[in-house]
């Protein structure tokens, strides 16, 4: 009878312990503009989390919206001269709205931030307040999650725009995203400039492309889910 007792005992312990398992979860939080709202996490950077982790312990929560500036996710931004008149942060409570309803009744493991944003801020020509906004949007972020370490993971632009008179702050966002990887803890930024050449969805050929390629967008996957790897097990 105690045998049996104790079998019981020792099988709700272990049910207990894997439900407490299977409730812990490495969050993922993609956000941007137009390149992460085309990408399709459920093509590469899924897959190889899951592979990696395991299904049950993976968030992935995107919220991405095209043609965007910054200022949409940064509350406290400022252009180089002058004031900020216009509202700001809308697109970041849009996202924290997903992001604290996917985590109701969550143990987080992990998060990592995944950026792909840029290009807007550049044709604007506000890049020489790009670096500063982009330190203030992650500090926004721990801020709000109540959480100090934050896995962070930019998108650096491609190179559309590099050298572009048309472009002139295209170079400076490059330059500002690569700064705010070593000034920011826990933060790397990946290379996208061989991504936008080859097929587009809509079967035109990419050469130096706004946009990547259908393949460009899957190496784009592989590449942000192993540096997240790279990042949670540092």
């Amino acid at each position: 009878m105690k045998k049996f007792i104790l079998g019981i005992f020792v099988s709700i312990i272990s049910v207990a312990a894997f439900h407490a398992q299977s409730n812990e979860k490495h969050v993922f939080i993609l956000s941007g503009q137009s390149n992460m709202a085309r990408f399709k996490p459920d093509q590469t950077f899924a897959p190889i989390l899951n592979k990696k982790f395991g299904e049950e312990q993976v968030l992935v929560i995107k919220d991405a919206q095209g043609g965007q500036p910054i200022r949409r996710w940064y509350k406290y931004w400022q252009p180089e001269e002058g004031e900020n008149t216009e509202g700001t942060g809308d697109l970041y409570d849009q996202l924290m709205q997903k992001v604290k309803s996917a985590l109701e009744g969550v143990t987080v493991k992990s998060v990592t931030f995944i950026w792909m944003q840029g290009e807007r801020d550049a044709k604007d020509g506000h890049g020489n307040v790009y670096k500063e906004s982009l330190i203030g949007l992650i500090n926004q972020l721990k801020k709000d999650l109540k959480r100090e370490e934050i896995n962070f993971i930019i998108g650096r632009l491609s190179d559309f725009g590099v050298n572009s008179t048309k472009q002139p702050h295209w170079d400076v966002i490059r330059e500002a995203q690569m700064l705010a990887a070593k000034e920011i803890p826990n933060t790397v930024w990946i290379d996208c400039d061989d991504l936008n050449d080859g097929e587009s969805k809509g079967g035109k050929i990419l050469e130096n492309g706004l946009h990547y390629s259908i393949e460009g967008y899957k190496i784009l996957g592989e590449r942000y889910a192993k540096t997240a790897i790279e990042l949670i097990e540092k």
